[in-house]
């Protein structure tokens, strides 16, 4: 200690309240250090009756039996004896447990293990052997390893009992006869013959699911005729017979949970892509029932549903297997809706004018080759899409509408008049008597009568007005038909006939004040 280091100390000296918060602050310390926090993760992965056994067996097959022993309840075993023998009934559970139809996956995913068993709260069933005519069973313990801190184990006074049922372990009659080399010699902790029977039932079954799709589709071809299902009844044939075949030569139970898994998601998948089959088959045969005016619904939203609900198969299929395996879901489908709202805002436009074009899809305001009024244009319908409309005008020119803006016009169809409306007016001169009005009512009023293309109501022809230089008389009638070049030929049919009744009235129509002037300075 430097010599200048004690004056130095005390001049420094804490004031007394200071040195009481030092103090508390070391005790509240000390304290905490002492308190015991109860720990909820296990780094061992003992929380779940289903994890211990999965990390048990992971242990063993890495030859780490010391760390497998870990997962035994050995607390009621002499410590001297624990070195030893833990390891040893860990290697005779695990090849119980391998060499044994032991589903792994029936165990509980929670940590309070399955409340609906006949076993009390603490307890899970692991398996049950049948030895000497003897039922052998071994269970899970949930037990307090420190205060707040629980995991499952093998219960102790399931261990007494492994070595009993250790005694099934042994080679089969039809393992005897083979080559000790192929029983011996392990891939995966699996004798290798299962690996290789697997490998060859894989491949006979790929020739017999072939052979089995194409039968059974020739088989109900009279009632219907589907060829698209061979693939996915191959996959679903092919599951099948793989998942029988693991009960003929099962491999251990990591590897068989991993196969069990990969043939699950293959059903699952197998499934989606029958029910995409049908989807099409479906939807086609909806598009060939559809008014062939229909464009808009045949080559834009139907294909987008069929792609829709076919996406739709095969996710909610991933996610079933992926659930059933014991994975949140809830993280992929919030993955999901974020990036489904960033595309959302991303392609606002896009989306705004794909919800237009299935607005005008689905009322139908107007259909493909329809003649229609929008704004101060007149054109006809040659396309509907999904991003826009394409009309063809008078011009001859082609005009592209975003749906979105498309959907929201005034929309008039003249393609689907009944009737055309036929509503001139005739200006009849100033100096029209009105004997002479009356001969132009009677006549314009008789003829639209007799005439079989016209409809008329009450009062088909009206003087209407008195104006700067004529004396009105309204026209107003329907002609039957929706044909346009045949209105005109009738329209113009009518106007001579009315102008031969003005004239056979003695009357002629009206000429703008202005232009009368100017033809009499002209004369």
């Amino acid at each position: 200690m430097h010599a200048d280091f004690k004056p130095s100390f005390a001049r420094r000296r804490p004031k007394p309240r200071a040195v009481t918060l030092v103090v508390l602050i070391s005790l509240a310390g000390v304290l905490r250090a002492q308190t015991p926090t109860p720990e909820t993760k296990d780094p061992l992965g003992r929380t779940t009756p289903q994890e211990a056994v999965f990390q048990f067996l992971e242990s063993c097959h890495a030859r780490d039996y010391s760390k497998a022993a870990h997962y035994l309840d050995l607390r009621r075993m002499p410590p001297a004896d624990r070195a030893k023998q833990g390891p040893e009934l860990a290697a005779q559970l695990e090849d119980l447990l391998d060499d044994t139809p032991f589903d792994i996956t029936m165990l509980s995913r929670d940590p309070e293990g399955d409340t609906a068993d006949a076993l009390s709260a603490a307890r899970e069933h692991l398996d049950t052997f049948r030895v000497d005519g003897q039922t052998v069973e071994l269970q899970l313990e949930r037990v307090e390893l420190r205060p707040g801190f629980q995991v499952w184990l093998v219960a102790s006074d399931s261990l007494t009992l492994i070595p009993i049922a250790h005694k099934l372990v042994e080679e089969t009659a039809f393992e005897k006869k083979l080559p000790q080399s192929l029983v011996t010699f392990e891939i995966l902790d699996t004798p290798a013959w299962r690996w290789i029977a697997l490998i060859l039932m894989a491949l006979v079954l790929s020739v017999l699911t072939r052979l089995l799709a194409v039968g059974l589709l020739a088989a109900v071809r009279p009632v219907w005729d589907a060829p698209a299902l061979r693939g996915p009844l191959r996959v679903l044939l092919a599951v099948a017979g793989f998942r029988a075949a693991l009960e003929l030569a099962p491999p251990a139970t990591l590897s068989r949970v991993f196969i069990e898994r990969a043939l699950a998601m293959m059903l699952a998948l197998g499934l989606a892509w029958a029910g995409a089959v049908m989807v099409d088959l479906f939807a086609e045969r909806w598009r060939s029932r559809l008014d062939p005016r229909l464009h808009g619904v045949s080559y834009s939203v139907l294909p987008l549903g069929r792609q829709i609900l076919r996406l739709s198969l095969f996710l909610f299929a991933i996610l079933t297997v992926v659930s059933a395996w014991g994975y949140n879901t809830s993280t992929i489908l919030a993955g999901l809706g974020v990036g489904g709202l960033a595309v959302a805002l991303a392609a606002q436009k896009t989306i705004e004018n794909l919800f237009g074009g299935i607005s005008v899809i689905g009322d139908r305001p107007v259909l493909v080759g329809d003649v229609c009024r929008f704004g101060n244009e007149t054109g006809t319908v040659m396309h509907i899409g999904l991003r826009s409309t394409l009309i063809r005008t008078a011009d001859r020119t082609v005009i592209s509408i975003p749906n979105s803006q498309f959907a929201s016009m005034a929309l008039e169809n003249i393609s689907r008049r009944d009737k055309i409306w036929f509503h001139p007016t005739l200006n009849l001169r100033r100096d029209t008597t009105s004997g002479q009005l009356l001969d132009v009512l009677s006549s314009v009023r008789e003829l639209l009568k007799a005439h079989p293309k016209a409809e008329t109501g009450n009062l088909p022809v009206r003087f209407v007005g008195v104006g700067p230089y004529s004396l009105d008389v309204e026209v107003a009638a329907y002609i039957k038909t929706v044909d346009y070049d045949e209105f005109l030929a009738l329209q113009q049919e009518l106007l001579l006939r009315m102008l031969q009744a003005v004239e056979k009235a003695g009357t002629a129509l009206a000429v703008p004040v202005q232009e009368s002037f100017n033809f009499e300075r002209a004369q």
